[in-house]
């Protein structure tokens, strides 16, 4: 899947993580976050566009910037 020309492919460069956005077998878009070493530590919903899932991802980005970690039980 192509990167919209308005967010920056960053190709193999060294960076803390990336966003993939891809469509599953149902149709739906979702995205995955993956660390520096490839292992996927989040995932998103199933959203009807492509532009729905990529803003998905920007929303993440948004919220997790100074997010606390805190405990909680279940």
């Amino acid at each position: 899947m192509r990167v919209p020309a308005d967010h920056e492919d960053v190709g193999e460069r060294d960076v803390a993580g990336k966003f993939e956005v891809y469509q599953d077998r149902a149709g739906k878009f979702r995205f995955r976050l993956k660390a520096s070493n490839g292992q996927v530590v989040a995932t998103g919903e199933a959203y009807e566009t492509k532009a729905a899932a990529l803003k998905g991802c920007e929303s993440v980005q948004r919220a997790a910037d100074g997010a606390l970690i805190v405990e909680t039980e279940s």
